[in-house]
């Protein structure tokens, strides 16, 4: 299913990747397993959601989530102050992983060699029976093909699948595949329909940054101080990476 260059029942469109948890932190792949948000995936979503929320007409917004809880509990902080109910889809879910789901970056080189060096040179990884990057933009797109008339949506979602849905979107082939870095950990992407399809206005978005001068925003650092968004165990980009996130590079 290609939506390339067809309109979907919105305009616009905003891709946000759920808050951190304790196994993004640690470099533990979840695939489709559940870990929560951590204490600093819920201070990320409590400070982006009135960023979103003061860019999106309230009451008008369509905001859908994957059923996994690390998404919902991202989505719920936007929905509390848009006044609209959370859809929720598990169409949405992360990229399944298979036998991987679970596994730190180093467990699965160590065990399953030769499908982690498919995977670190962008390859499809066969016998880990998971799925396919088509299988994961297939469903994804069924998601927003379904979704009501509306000026704007937001999808709450995961790295890999938010990878595979930009590009299905922008018509991307698999060599075009990790095209676009990552999302960071409550970063997003957002998209708007013009006359000859889909065009990326933004990417892998975060709050605004301090300038010269002014000083610091409060609460606006990344995890360890950094001011961009960290990514490094996700199965999206595939680059080796220290022990962080690996369900960012699906």
């Amino acid at each position: 299913m290609t939506l390339g260059t067809a309109a979907l029942p919105v305009p616009r469109l905003l891709i946000w990747r759920h808050g951190r948890t304790e196994w993004n932190a640690t470099g533990r792949f979840q695939g489709q397993l559940d870990p929560p948000l951590d204490d600093e995936g819920r201070r990320q979503a409590a400070r982006v959601a009135p960023y979103l929320a003061a860019d999106l007409p309230a009451g008008e917004t369509v905001v859908v989530s994957s059923d996994l809880s690390r998404a919902v509990e991202t989505a719920e902080e936007l929905v509390r102050l848009l006044g609209v109910r959370l859809r929720v889809d598990p169409r949405l879910r992360e990229h399944g992983l298979g036998c991987w789901e679970g596994l730190t970056r180093d467990e699965v080189a160590e065990r399953y060699p030769e499908q982690y060096a498919d995977w670190l040179a962008g390859r499809p990884v066969r016998g880990r029976d998971g799925e396919d990057a088509a299988q994961v933009a297939e469903r994804a797109l069924a998601t927003l093909a379904d979704l009501p008339e509306a000026p704007v949506a937001v999808v709450v979602t995961h790295g890999g699948t938010a990878g595979r849905m930009l590009e299905a979107l922008l018509g991307l082939g698999a060599e075009h595949r990790r095209a676009f870095g990552s999302l960071a950990n409550c970063a997003w992407s957002e998209l708007r329909f013009q006359e000859r399809g889909w065009r990326v206005v933004r990417h892998n978005s975060w709050l605004p940054q301090p300038v010269e001068g002014v000083g610091p925003l409060p609460d606006q650092a990344f995890p360890g101080g950094s001011r961009q968004p960290r990514v490094g165990a996700a199965p999206e980009e595939g680059a080796p990476a220290g022990a962080s996130d690996a369900d960012a590079v699906l």
